[in-house]
């Protein structure tokens, strides 16, 4: 039997493209071009790399090859005590470090059956929203250096943005004496609790930013160049997004109404009230624009709750004296947490021992990228560079 081979045919950006179609069939009046997009290029956000295939200007195929930035952290953690990962998986979403520890520590939290502390658990929702700020901060600056001539070059936005993000960095140095990779969540809670004057300086800092974001929107939503470089480019619909496992800020950007600090709320999250930005279109617009709308809703978040902090110990967990103390039951778990970029999962299986039997992360970037070979065919070059951009992909964790 003769194998049928799937062709490609000129592009119509309004159809679904199917990336398994062979290139080798494409249409025979098409003068095509093999464009290796990455690694190493700035705006591949990382070490990544796709192959266009080009028809002139044209994409008609692209396929992703991710793998550069491959670390085994999944394996590191296996071969590590419970109590030595957390500095391992900082290196992940190296963005928002924080949230990796959150979710793996979670996990080991549910098989041991350990209640976090009350002020642990808003300590930690604290922090998580200060995260989601500085990466959305670094999302929107680098995103409007990718748009480059478009915005003047787009380093206005992009060092304005840094500004913000400084005055984060400063809030959790006071707290971990660190500026990047923390180490601050522990198997039961935390190892620093807020330092005196802490909550007068977020506040300050969250005022600051708040007030800045009405003028990063001034300069890119309502830029009549940043709206023609983004609207209708790059569009994942909500079907294909939801097919693909997309979740977070690129879900919601496709009018999917989902987060889990809402829908399945942790920590403090059942405590406060999150309202959820959503947006129509699942362009590059949408997604900067519910970017935008989250970082809004962040520093509400931030002030109120650092103003109702509860008392009380910050872990529950016994001093760590030695890493192999820490043994964890036999059994298995899967935890998902709402992160900047969407549900970052830890999936555990102990056997009893001082080391995970297996650990799996569920690393909500991959996903994102995923949707690379259904988005740029039809577009041009430069739109990829914005379509790229606006997905958000931090390669540390694609590869892990």
């Amino acid at each position: 039997m003769q194998m049928q081979v799937k062709t490609i045919t000129r592009v119509d950006p309004s159809l679904r493209v199917d990336p398994h179609a062979s290139i080798d069939a494409y249409d025979p009046e098409g003068e095509l071009m093999l464009l290796h997009f990455g690694p190493q290029h700035p705006s591949t956000h990382g070490v990544f790399r796709i192959d266009l295939y080009l028809d002139g200007e044209i994409i008609v195929k692209a396929v992703p090859q991710a793998g550069y930035l491959h670390r085994a952290v999944e394996k590191l953690l296996e071969r590590l005590t419970y109590v030595q990962g957390t500095p391992i998986v900082d290196k992940n979403d190296y963005v928002a470090p924080m949230t990796n520890e959150q979710a793996l520590n979670m996990a080991y939290e549910k098989l041991l059956g350990l209640e976090v502390p009350r002020r642990a658990r808003w300590m930690r929702t604290i922090f998580a929203e200060l995260q989601r700020i500085a990466s959305h901060l670094l999302a929107v600056g680098t995103f409007s250096v990718d748009l480059g001539g478009a915005l003047g070059g787009g380093t206005t936005v992009f060092m304005h943005c840094f500004r913000e993000r400084e005055l984060i960095l400063d809030l959790f140095e006071d707290v971990t004496g660190a500026r990047f990779h923390y180490n601050t969540h522990t198997i039961g809670g935390n190892r620093h609790d807020i330092p005196a004057g802490w909550a007068q300086k977020v506040k300050a800092a969250m005022a600051t930013i708040r007030s800045r974001i009405d003028e990063y929107i001034d300069v890119t939503l309502e830029n009549r160049i940043f709206q023609v470089r983004t609207r209708g480019v790059g569009v994942l619909d909500a079907e294909l997004a939801l097919e693909l496992g997309i979740t977070g800020p690129n879900l919601r950007a496709s009018g999917i109404d989902h987060d889990l600090r809402r829908d399945a709320p942790f920590h403090a999250y059942d405590e406060v009230k999150v309202n959820v930005a959503v947006a129509q279109g699942g362009d590059c617009f949408a997604r900067a624009q519910v970017r935008f709308d989250e970082m809004i809703e962040s520093c509400r978040l931030v002030t109120e709750m650092v103003d109702a902090l509860p008392e009380g110990p910050i872990n529950s967990g016994k001093p760590t004296k030695l890493p192999i103390q820490t043994k964890v039951p036999a059994g298995q778990t899967y935890v998902g947490i709402e992160t900047a970029r969407g549900e970052l999962g830890t999936w555990l299986i102990a056997d009893g021992t001082q080391f995970p039997y297996r650990l799996k992360i569920r690393p909500p970037s991959l996903h994102a990228l995923s949707a690379v070979p259904y988005i740029l065919p039809g577009s041009t070059v430069s739109d990829a560079v914005a379509t790229l951009g606006s997905l958000d992909p931090i390669m540390g964790e694609v590869d892990r």
